[in-house]
């Protein structure tokens, strides 16, 4: 699958996620797309919305966040009019990222949004975690015909389903499932990466990981377990603080993880039993029959004047059975790596 010009299948895509780290200053928002493509992202990813468009304004038990986040005592409200992107940013964003030479998307919330962002053509959407139910949003993104990205992060195994149905009915095959920990920040414990791939097999689809753990231990761990998509929030300085700071990567972080992804996807590789030319250097080091002692011609080969040894010069170590019992056609020395000249 392709996602802009990058081929998944032979690179991860790495994301970095605005989100809520914009300070409320569009300079820092454009500051933050030039940092991330120094760091080394891939893509920038945007939220859109208000927070019209994602709650109402309602004080009441049901719209206060609680359960141990980081956000508890807020309203759902507060929070979100705090955290969202101004949508007359879009245009500079998008704009800047495109001089960078970054891929540019967002996660839309709503209809208004994903018909706010096509006037971008946009590489893909996301949907986030807790937008998964949103069947309705699902739909009417998917039929835009653009990879769809959707985080699983509150999902059990049929809300899974139920989202890539939808966005299949509408013949749109091009779906990315990304793990993820919807906690914030979320444990290792919590994390259950070997889901990866077992979401790629399952649903046939390209698999990735959203990550909202500290550090980069996941990510990396992600793309050994052949995740195709990276995604972490980032921001400038962690100084400017907002609703995602604790969690986010600066950009000394972030570059490292992407440092360590893009190794780790080396280490991966392909399957292949086909030896590299060192390896097949290396060979000479292996073993082999060697005469280990003085050998007169006629005198039969046994375990006293021959052995497997390194280095690899002689015969492979197969043959021993075979040539124990055989004679030497001539005399041969001590230290002489054994081949079939020497047998009778």
């Amino acid at each position: 699958m392709f996602i802009g010009e990058q081929n998944l299948n032979e690179r991860c895509l790495i994301i970095a996620e605005l989100s809520a780290n914009h300070g409320h200053d569009i300079n820092i928002a454009i500051e933050t797309v030039k940092a991330a493509k120094r760091a080394g992202a891939d893509a920038i990813k945007l939220q859109t919305y208000t927070p019209d468009t994602i709650t109402i304004d309602c004080d009441n038990d049901y719209f206060k966040i609680k359960g141990g986040t980081i956000w508890d005592g807020r309203t759902l409200y507060e929070l979100y009019n705090d955290a969202f992107l101004p949508w007359e940013w879009h245009e500079k964003l998008f704009q800047v990222a495109s001089e960078e030479g970054l891929l540019c998307f967002s996660s839309p919330f709503d209809k208004s949004a994903v018909d706010f962002l096509e006037q971008f053509n946009p590489p893909a959407y996301k949907i986030a975690s807790f937008e998964i139910t949103d069947i309705p949003l699902i739909e009417y993104t998917a039929t835009k015909g653009r990879p769809i990205i959707i985080s699983t992060g509150i999902a059990d195994l049929a809300d899974i389903q139920l989202a890539v149905e939808t966005c299949r009915k509408v013949e749109n095959n091009k779906i990315i499932l990304l793990k993820c920990t919807s906690s914030y920040p979320a444990s290792l414990e919590e994390a259950n990466l070997a889901t990866i791939p077992n979401l790629a097999e399952t649903f046939n689809v390209v698999s990735g990981l959203s990550d909202h753990s500290l550090g980069f231990i996941a990510p990396v761990v992600a793309v050994s377990l052949g995740a195709k998509v990276i995604e972490k929030h980032f921001i400038l300085d962690k100084s400017i603080g907002g609703p995602d700071a604790s969690f986010s990567l600066d950009e000394k972080e972030f570059t490292k993880m992407v440092a360590a992804a893009r190794q780790a996807e080396k280490a991966v590789g392909k399957v292949s039993y086909e030896l590299t030319e060192k390896d097949k250097s290396s060979r000479k080091f292996s073993r082999s029959l060697f005469v280990v002692k003085d050998i007169r011609i006629g005198e039969p080969f046994t375990e006293e004047n021959i052995r497997s040894i390194r280095p690899g010069y002689g015969l492979h170590p197969k043959y021993l059975k075979t040539v124990k019992g055989k004679v030497a056609k001539e005399n041969i020395l001590k230290g002489t790596p054994l081949n079939s000249n020497h047998i009778e």
